[in-house]
């Protein structure tokens, strides 16, 4: 059993996302079974402990395990002793995961590339660079003991006509282009340029229940 110290401890090593932007980690985080064994190491586990849950042996379990090891998806959570045997304890590195774009290297999308801009592409286009950019000042500030200042809006608007909705279109780049132009400085001495995108999409339908016949 761990203690209520040791819970403390990888709870606070853990991260809440995890961004991949290796390929040979993406590679080895999307095979099936170690998917699987990550999202059961949400708490420490043993190998032996995994094996039962998953219905593998224990050596192959270990195989898996080590590759996770290796790229940096789990760790070391603590030892213990059974007898005159050494138990390893592994814990994944983060609650959850997301490839970034930069592990498809020349093939990943870019916004800057010439998409049409009014598309579904390019929304996508401006997803991936939001996910590659933010994981990589994430990583870096994780590594300097910093924190990283961002801001996200969530929200859901319901029009009523498509006649609405491109009147709130209008009315939202108008204001937005007001605001960058009050506080934008290009000249500021220390100031730092941010990246702000605002992005609407469809919400995806939920299935309606069918029908008695």
């Amino acid at each position: 059993m761990l203690d209520n110290k040791s819970c403390q401890d990888y709870y606070l090593l853990m991260l809440d996302i995890q961004v991949i932007d290796d390929p040979a980690a993406a590679t080895v985080a999307l095979e099936p079974t170690r998917s699987r064994l990550l999202s059961e190491l949400a708490t420490p586990a043993s190998a032996a402990t995994l094996a039962t849950r998953v219905g593998l042996a224990r050596q192959k379990v270990n195989y898996h395990l080590h590759a996770l090891e290796a790229h940096g998806l789990v760790r070391l959570a603590r030892e213990r002793k059974w007898g005159g045997l050494t138990e390893r304890l592994l814990v994944a590195t983060a609650a959850s995961y997301v490839v970034s774009p930069s592990a498809l290297g020349p093939v990943a999308v870019d916004p800057n590339r010439e998409v049409d801009r009014l598309s579904a592409s390019y929304l996508i286009a401006l997803g991936a660079r939001v996910v590659r950019e933010v994981g990589d000042l994430v990583r870096r500030a994780n590594e300097s003991g910093k924190r990283l200042a961002t801001l996200a809006v969530d929200t859901e608007v319901r029009f009523r006509s498509p006649t609405d909705r491109a009147a709130f279109s209008t009315e939202l780049t108008e204001a937005i282009t007001k605001l960058v132009s009050k506080y934008h400085d290009e000249s500021a001495p220390g100031g730092r340029a941010h990246r702000l995108v605002v992005v609407a999409h469809p919400l995806p339908q939920k299935s309606d229940p069918k029908e008695p016949s």
